[in-house]
């Protein structure tokens, strides 16, 4: 347990050194953005495809019965 603390605290060193750990932090701040936009946009499409299928399924019926 000792090694894995003492490892995991040289890596903390070396990146908090580096600045690349810097470049990480922002390419995964990048992403989480578009996920949530991802997120967002998918409602609405899905909210559009939900009514589409809805008018399809209602003339369908009124066609039917």
């Amino acid at each position: 347990m000792k090694r894995y603390l003492s490892t995991a605290k040289q890596v903390l060193v070396r990146l908090h050194q580096e600045e690349s750990g810097q470049d990480l932090i922002e390419y995964a701040l990048i992403a989480a953005l578009i996920a949530l936009a991802a997120v967002f946009g998918m409602g609405s499409v899905a909210k559009a495809i939900n009514d589409a299928f809805s008018s399809i399924g209602t003339k369908l019926k009124s066609y039917v019965g």
